[in-house]
């Protein structure tokens, strides 16, 4: 294979798109930093914070992604800006690893457990709601 294929075969790098992640991106953290600050948890209890930015950012993610995809024009930046960036960073996984090691710490296994499963069970809920209400669909729990 020579040089030349080899340079015209490798993907461009678009800077708009990671410029439009990286917006998003400020947003969402800015926005998950701000409720963590003004609603701290306490050691060992429900990481209520999380759970709810993790929530809402589920909820985002499944109305907006489905919003541009079904209903308005395909634009190459939106989805980054909005998925990726925003949404990618309202949620966060490593806090929500964080808390659930630090609940573990303080010997709330149960709570632990708890908070993983409703989060996850929320967050699968929130990303139906959200795309249910772009499709104008009926919900069957």
């Amino acid at each position: 294979m020579d040089r030349k294929r080899l340079r015209t075969s490798a993907p461009r790098l678009d800077l708009r798109e990671l410029g439009a992640i990286f917006a998003g991106g400020a947003l969402g953290a800015a926005l998950r930093t701000g409720l963590v600050e003004l609603v701290p948890t306490r050691a060992g209890s429900w990481p209520w914070p999380t759970f709810a930015v993790n929530l809402v950012g589920s909820f985002l993610l499944g109305y907006l992604i489905t919003r541009l995809q079904d209903r308005l024009p395909v634009t190459a930046y939106r989805r980054p800006l909005l998925g990726t960036g925003l949404c990618g960073a309202l949620t966060t996984f490593s806090t929500f690893q964080l808390d659930l090691l630090h609940l573990l710490d303080h010997d709330r296994a149960a709570l632990a457990l708890l908070y993983a499963a409703g989060s996850i069970a929320a967050g699968f809920a929130g990303v139906t709601l959200g795309t249910a209400i772009v499709r104008r669909a009926r919900l069957t729990w």
